[in-house]
């Protein structure tokens, strides 16, 4: 049986007669973060919307070692995989909430009632703002709303989309704490993201992608040390 909790292999996607992402393989332990960076444009959203079901692919996707061939969306969520878009595509004009809820609606109504004190615990924010409509919060409020909404589905895998995007340094530092809280309770993650400095830091493995290919692979702490890597993507020599 495979050591993996998730593996993509050879997978790609195209757009009519365009090919987005040639052959990407990669795979994710359990309890690992595993980090995809790369420019704009490089594939990597793509990507993680192929590996939800969102996307048609070519390639193998396994889960728990079970091919995700066949599955759509729902059925890759309710095995445990779970993607926070970069858009974070909340529900704007409902309450924090019942954000959260709409997460839950798989889970039995006990469970995803511990769930959501848990969510609660976890971003003591969105307690204060439970009753607030998601469209006027902040950006890093509705990152987190994001998140949450999510983690009430209990994910196994949780895919994040450029989590750190237009949000203020101290605001990331936040996420990026929240993030490596997730891994140390269990829960695995696959990170897509721009800021490649605070996701070298914070995953244990790493995929740089280039032009809808993976051009170098590693520990992310060897990747933080090369010097093409330095000089293309931390911005500093």
């Amino acid at each position: 049986m495979s050591d993996f909790l998730f593996e993509l292999d050879g997978v790609a996607v195209s757009y009519g007669k365009v090919q987005a992402v040639r052959g990407v393989s990669l795979a994710v332990r359990p309890g690992e973060i595993v980090t995809v960076i790369g420019a704009n444009g490089a594939g990597k959203s793509t990507l993680l919307n192929a590996a939800m079901g969102a996307l048609p692919a070519a390639g193998t996707m396994r889960f728990l070692g079970r091919d995700l061939g066949r599955l759509g969306v729902e059925e890759r969520v309710a095995l445990g995989l779970c993607l926070v878009p970069e858009r974070r595509e909340l529900f704007s004009t409902m309450t924090v909430e019942d954000n959260l809820v709409l997460g839950g609606f798989r889970v039995p109504r006990a469970e995803a009632k511990r769930a959501m004190e848990e969510v609660y615990e976890r971003f003591p924010r969105l307690r204060e703002r439970r009753d607030q409509t998601a469209g006027t919060m902040s950006g890093g409020e509705r990152q987190m709303l994001a998140m949450g909404r999510a983690l009430m589905s209990r994910p196994k895998l949780l895919m994040l989309d450029e989590p750190s995007l237009g949000l203020a340094p101290r605001i990331v530092a936040d996420i990026f704490r929240i993030i490596a809280d997730l891994r140390a309770g269990g829960v695995s993650i696959l990170l897509v993201e721009q800021n490649a400095r605070a996701a070298l830091a914070a995953a244990d493995h790493a995929h740089v992608m280039e032009l809808g290919e993976v051009s170098v692979s590693g520990p992310a702490a060897d990747l933080a040390r090369d010097e093409r890597i330095v000089q293309s993507y931390l911005g500093f020599h």
